[in-house]
Order: C-alpha cells, then structure tokens, then sequence
C-alpha cells in the first residue's frame, strides 16, 4: 500500500509537471502569435514609396510617363540644351533682377542652386552672399557640371561650389543650407518626393525653399505646359513635409517665386 501510495504520488506530480509544461507553451506561443501579429500589421501599414507615390501612365510627348500627386513628370532638359540657360534675353523676359530681389539674400548666407545647370543663377547670388557666403551649385548631369565649373572659372567667383548629385538625393551636408531654391526644375525631377526630403535634411532649422516654376495659370506664358506649375499644385506637394507657407511673389513676368520656411 504504502509503495503504491508513492507510485500514485509520483504519477501525480508528473502529471502536473507536464500539464504545467503544456500550459506554459500554450502561453507562449499565443504571445508569439500576437507579437507576430503586431509586427506583420506593422510592415503591412508601411508605405511602399516607389509604388504608392508614384504611378505609371501612358508618356506624353513632353512626359516621361510617370505620375505623381495627380501631375505628369516631364522630361528634363537636357546639357544639349545649355545655349538657352545663357540666352541674352533671360534677363529681360524672366527678369531675373526681381527673383535676386525676392529671395532676400544676405551676406554670410549659404544657398543651394538645385538643378543649377549652367550656374546662371548661382553667378547672379554669389556677390550677394559675400563676405562670408557660399553658394552650392548642384546638378545631376555631369557635362551640366562642367559648364558650371567652366562659367565660375571665368568669372572668378570662389565662392560658387559645383557639385554632382543624383536623381533622388541632392548630396548635401546636414543641417548646412540657409536657403535652397530650384528655377524650373522641381517639375521635371524623377524622384520629387525624395529629392525634398534631402533637401530639408540639409537645410537650417528656418532655412528657406524657395520653388521658382513658370505659371500653369497664365496661358500667355509661352511655355510647355507640362513644364509648368500652378501654385496651387506646389503648395500640395509641399504640404507633405514641414514646411510653412510663407509668402508667393507674383512680380515676375513668367514665373511665381513661392517660398516655404522649415519648421525649427
């Protein structure tokens, strides 16, 4: 009796040793289910940027096929196309003595030409960023650079760094830019959305991006209309990032000069 009492006792605890064991598993492999759960559902609200940012349609002649925030990319203009950046008459019919005067540059100040191409405007800036200043001069062509690099020799202007970017990153240094601006060249970038996020990356906490795009409203404007933008247009696709509306300047002939202030 009493050596069948211990067996019974012994049988009894294994038992509960492995109805414990069984629960403990149980218990764990839910919380493993749930925190797989969490993590898939995760992954799952993630945007997929390439696919849900942009969308692909049929090219048109001035397009590249490609879609984003209800817009067509169009093509960009290529260095062949240099000769028209240095036009005589840019001067008198895009006025550029009125944008020099809306972006407020000041001594000391360090500002980004995106898509500077042949440095026109990163010449005109410079002087008024000295002493002290620096100009960036960016670009994703590498024969664009050369041009650039070729004009700021002639000039003499040492304070006009050319640098080659790429087509989804401008390539510079954090936190570095008072004042970033692009003349029609937002519209034709590939990547839009990931171009602007480098861009504010470099820029100051307060720093300035200024969009100078040709009018999509005025149909006077005698310009590709896919090589346009309406303000409105661009105030959306600013709106994705943290950035404040600042002020539209409306005084030149062709273009509107909208500007943004990074949110410190």
């Amino acid at each position: 009796m009493r050596q069948g009492r211990l067996q019974g006792k012994h049988y009894h605890a294994s038992y509960q040793n492995r109805a414990s064991t069984e629960m403990n598993l149980k218990t764990c492999m839910r919380f493993i289910c749930v925190a797989l759960s969490f993590v898939i559902s995760a992954v799952l609200a993630q945007p997929s940027p390439n696919v849900e940012r942009y969308s692909q349609l049929t090219a048109s002649a001035d397009g590249i096929g490609k879609s984003y925030m209800g817009r067509e990319i169009s093509a960009v203009m290529g260095w062949q196309g240099a000769a028209w950046l240095e036009r005589q008459e840019r001067d008198r019919e895009e006025r550029t003595d009125l944008l020099l005067a809306a972006l407020m540059l000041q001594p000391g100040m360090v500002v980004a030409d995106i898509g500077a191409g042949t440095g026109y405007l990163a010449r005109r800036m410079a002087p008024a960023v000295m002493p002290g200043g620096k100009v960036w001069a960016v670009d994703v062509q590498p024969e664009m650079i050369s041009l650039l690099q070729a004009g700021v020799k002639r000039s003499g202007l040492t304070q006009i760094e050319a640098r080659l970017c790429s087509v989804d990153d401008v390539k510079l240094p954090a936190s570095s830019v008072d004042l970033a601006v692009m003349v029609d060249v937002y519209h034709e970038l590939a990547y839009p959305y990931e171009v602007m996020a480098s861009i504010l990356k470099a820029l100051k906490p307060g720093g300035r991006i200024v969009f100078v795009e040709y009018k999509a409203e005025d149909p006077l404007v005698p310009i590709k209309q896919l090589h346009k933008m309406s303000e409105a247009q661009i105030k959306r696709e600013a709106a994705v990032f943290p950035l404040d509306w600042e002020r539209t300047v409306r005084t030149l002939p062709w273009q509107h000069v909208v500007v943004f202030r990074k949110r410190n």
